[in-house]
Formats: C-alpha cells, structure tokens, sequence
C-alpha cells in the first residue's frame, strides 16, 4: 500500500482546521438561534448521543481501519474485511437504532429529562443509522490510505449540518432542526463514501462472500470488544462532565461550559489528526517489528504536539476574554474561568492521544485500556464530588485533572506495551521555550487590548516569537521549519530554499574556519583523550546517529511526498487525455 504517514497527516489536519473554522461559524449562531437553554439541551444531548454511539460504531470503525491497513498474504483479505465490518456495522446500527426508540416510547427519558426529550430521541434513533454508516465509510476509506478523500467527506458533512441544521434553527424548528441537518449531512456522506469504497472493493461480493475457516474472526471480534471498551474509557472523560453538569446545574451553564470546552479543545486539532493517522499507519510497521522506527517517530510525535499545544495554549489563554464577546453573545465571557482551568489538562491530553494511537496499532489493548480507565475512573469520581459544589468550575477543575493523568498513564503504558515516546522528546526545552515566549505573546496582547487588531496582530507576531524561542533553546532544529517550508507551494518553497542554502552556506563557512585554524598544541587524539572526553564522544555519537536517523527519515518522508505528487499529477494527465478523447 503506498502511502506516507505525512501525507495522510496533511490531508487531516488541514481538514481539521477548516472544521474548527466552521465551528466557531456555527457554533454562536446556534447559541442565537436556540438560545441558552436550548443550546445547553443541545450540547447534554449530543453528548448522550456521543457516549451512546461508542457501543455501535467504535468497535466497527477502529476494527476496518487497522485491518484493511494490514497488508496481510490471506487470498481477498482487504474483501474479507470489508464485507465482516459492513455485516456488523448493519447489525450494530438496527440495534442502536430500536433502543433508543424503545427508551423514547417507555418514557424513561421523558421522566427525567422532559417531554421535549422524547422527539429528541426519535430522531437520535435515526441519526445512529446514519452515522454509524457515516464513520465506518471514513474510516475504510482511512484504512485504504485514501485521506484525501475521507477528510473531505467530514468538511461536506459539517457544511451540510451548517446549511441544514443551523439554517431549520434560524427558522425556529430549534433542536430537532438541528439534528435533521446532521442526519442531512451523514446520508450523504455515507453514500459518496460507500461509492468511493466500492471502487476499490466490491460492496456487492464483499457483502456476498463468507470468509474462509482461516479467517481470523475471533482476533476481529476481540480488538472490537476491546476498542469498545477503550472508547468508552476515553470518551467519557470528555463527555461524562456535560452530562453530568445538565443532571446537577441549569441547562445555561451547561451552554456555557460546552462553549468552554470548544475553545480549549482547539488544542487537539492536531493530536487528533495524529491520532486519525497513527492507528492504521504503525499497523504495518509493528507488523515489521520496526521497534526503533516506532520509538523515533513516537518521540518525534510526542514533541511537535507538545510545542504545537503550547502554543496554542499560551494563545488561547491570552485572547479568550477578547475573543469571547466578539464571537459569541456577552454574557459567554462566564466561559473565560472554565477555560483557563481547562487548558493545562488539555495539552495533557493532547500529548496521551498519539501514544495511544500507536499503541492500538499493536493491537495490545488490555494495557491501554487499564491506563485510560483509571483516568476515566478518577474523573467519574471528582466530577461528582466538585460539580455539585462549584458547577461549571468544578468540572473544568475534575476535567482538566484527568486529561493530565491522562499522559502520565500513557507513557506508562507505552513502556509495558514496548515503546518510548519521552526519549529524545526533549520535553523540559519545549516547556522553556514556551515559557519565554509568553511573556512577550501576552505583553503585546495587553498593549493592543481588547480589540480585533489584537486577534489579528497576536496569533502570527506570537508564533513567530514562540518558533523563534524553540529553535534558540534547542526544543526545534532549523532544519525542521525550513523543511515544510520547501514542501509547501511557492512562494513559501522558494523562501524555504532560500533559507536553507543561506544556512548551508554559513555552516561550511563555520567547518572551512574549524579547518583552517587547528589547535597548535594539539597532539595525537590517543595522546591527549581522557576517559571523561570519551564518554562525551560516546554520547556525542548516540545523539549524532539519533540526527541521522530522523534526518533519514526526514528525507524519506519528502520522496513519498513528492511521489504522491508525481502520482497526483500523473492521474490528473490521465483524466485530461481521456476527456480530450471523448471531446474528439
């Protein structure tokens, strides 16, 4: 399977934050359109839906994405794989479907929620079909190395919900308008994706075709109970606190929580898009039983999303109380505290969602589900006992705890489970070059104000400065900055390649210098080396080969990079010719 674990990094972060824009464009239109109290009924209830959709769809989607990943010798095994999860997603998605109708029609929900609740739930019971079908299309699709097309599926998905859901709202169909256009978007996803899969498997034979004896049906089943299990554990640290906030508080604050939880979770945008990557793409390489590949690129991951999430943090901590009542309504600046307690636990946990994506890609789950749980655990227990003491601030407090252990746990686990994703990290040079950089990021917040200069002025002129700390401290190698920059389309590529020959050209400056000008007292090396200067060369060593490695790597991932596109280009010439063949 040809594919470069950047390109498909690319292809979902850049979608990812194109869907964080669209959710800070939707987001205070439906605080608008529904109100405080609609809104907090909307945000409790897609939560629900969320914990709810673990038990239908998480087992499916993980399970088709790392199979069909695997390139393994069985006959048809990428059909095979296909046509099971398909099988079991139908099921799946029937059962899900009638329990939510059933708790509808009972009236469990209305006792304790309200009558509005009940149509919620009907029309909860058809978005599980609908999403369940939804995800699994993505994440086959993921799992065929096919990002470009997965990822664009989830934009047109969310610009549908913005067009139908937020438009019924505007029209005062209130909450179930807005889940009509969620339903909206996941039918038609799920049918361009369906289409796009069966270009490459046969939905039809995939569907018709048992699998053989040899088949390894129980390991399936298994990683499904297992991903079950652990989506549950992770999922409920980020939703059990809505939840649990609707039961104990007003619907109000629950909406202005989940507008806090919204912002601080910008953060994940790319330990997400990581993680989305991560799973199916070290598949192939446990396989290979590539553990010091696994241990170079785990430390690597584990670096760039801590100084990624730094960044953000520092950013989002100083223009929050300026961004606030210019996005949303006034009286959302009460999201400001929950925020700022959010924030630490959040790069947390941004930093355990790679080292649990690698650790999938094993397939042992029984340790991470041990670490996730006990973080899942630990929340549980201090939401209950801060949320109904302090409300929102509580469960921003009990929140923010458990996304922390989070990444204590992990890398816990990941050295159980055989790698090392702290090694070569250099996390204490990251966390000083973040602390540098925002004393000026948030002196020059002050100086501009609360204005929309400073949300202008502040993230650029604040990256800058914050790229420019970590390459002085060391947290960063110049050769990683100028590295995208030549990748990217130019003008940004030329700037690049400028760079680099300028900084080429002063190193063989520096060795020409080194070269010319030899110490004159120096004798033979055997003369003059002591035991201590041996040591250091020993670890200069370690280190120098450590560089060549991801230098290496480095360079591997530019040739796929510019395979793919060779490939692209290739396909598109193609298609050209063909249409100037039918046009003749």
């Amino acid at each position: 399977m040809k594919r470069s674990i950047m390109s498909g990094f690319l292809s979902i972060v850049s979608i990812k934050f194109l869907l964080i824009g669209l959710d800070f464009f939707s987001a205070p239109l439906l605080t608008r359109f529904l109100g405080s109290s609609g809104y907090g009924d909307y945000a409790g209830l897609m939560a629900i839906f969320s914990v709810y959709m673990i038990f239908v769809s998480s087992g499916v989607g993980d399970g088709v994405r790392k199979y069909v990943a695997e390139e393994r010798d069985s006959p048809h095994w990428d059909e095979h794989v296909v046509g099971f999860y398909l099988r079991m997603a139908i099921l799946l998605a029937a059962i899900g479907c009638f329990g939510l109708a059933l708790a509808a029609q009972t009236g469990i929900i209305t006792s304790r929620f309200g009558t509005s609740y009940r149509t919620y739930f009907y029309l909860l019971s058809l978005l599980v079909f609908t999403s369940q079908f939804r995800e699994y299309t993505r994440r086959t699709l993921m799992g065929f190395g096919l990002e470009r097309y997965s990822e664009p599926l989830l934009f047109l998905d969310k610009i549908l919900f913005i067009t139908v859901g937020v438009g019924l709202a505007f029209l005062g169909h209130g909450v179930p308008g807005v889940l009509i256009g969620h339903m909206t978007g996941a039918v038609t996803t799920s049918i361009i994706g369906l289409v796009l899969i069966n270009r490459t498997v046969s939905l039809r034979t995939a569907l018709a075709r048992i699998p053989p004896t040899d088949f390894p049906r129980r390991e399936l089943f298994t990683f499904n109970a297992l991903s079950i299990v652990l989506i549950l554990c992770l999922t409920s640290l980020y939703k059990i606190d809505v939840i649990m906030l609707r039961m104990f508080t007003t619907a109000q604050e629950t909406g202005y929580y989940n507008i806090s939880l919204t912002i601080a979770e910008f953060l994940w945008i790319v330990p997400l898009a990581l993680q989305n990557v991560l799973l199916h793409s070290t598949s192939n390489i446990w396989s290979n039983r590539d553990h010091e590949r696994i241990n170079s690129l785990a430390s690597r991951v584990t670096r760039y999303t801590l100084l990624f999430t730094l960044l953000l943090m520092v950013g989002i901590g100083t223009l929050a109380p300026v961004a606030l009542p210019i996005i949303f309504r006034d009286e959302y600046i009460a999201s400001y505290g929950p925020i700022l307690l959010l924030l630490p636990g959040c790069v947390g946990f941004a930093l355990a969602r790679p080292i649990l994506a690698i650790g999938q890609g094993k397939g042992d789950l029984h340790v991470l589900i041990a670490s996730t749980g006990a973080a899942a655990v630990g929340n549980i227990a201090l939401n209950a006992l801060l949320i109904p003491r302090y409300g929102m601030y509580g469960a921003a407090t009990a929140t923010s705890l458990s996304y922390g252990s989070m990444f204590v746990f992990h890398v816990w686990s990941a050295k159980r489970i055989g790698f090392d994703p702290i090694t070569g990290a250099r996390i204490p040079r990251v966390i000083f070059a973040g602390g540098i950089a925002s004393i000026p990021i948030g002196l020059l917040a002050r100086f501009l104000g609360d204005s929309i200069l400073s949300l202008a002025v502040v993230p650029p002129v604040g990256a800058a400065l914050f790229l420019v700390a970590a390459v002085a401290v060391g947290a960063l190698d110049l050769d990683e900055v100028i590295t995208p920059l030549e990748a990217a389309p130019d003008p940004i590529g030329s700037f690049g390649s400028t760079l680099r020959a300028t900084f080429d050209g002063v190193d063989d400056d520096r060795e020409a210098d080194v070269n010319e000008d030899p110490d004159d007292d120096a004798s033979t090396v055997g003369e003059r080396q002591q035991p201590e200067d041996r040591n250091a060369a020993a670890e200069s060593n370690a280190v120098s080969s450590s560089d060549v490695r991801e230098r290496l790597e480095t360079i591997e991932t530019r040739i796929e990079r510019q395979s793919d596109r060779l490939e692209s280009q290739q396909e598109t010439i193609e298609q050209l010719t063909d249409e100037l063949r039918r046009g003749r």
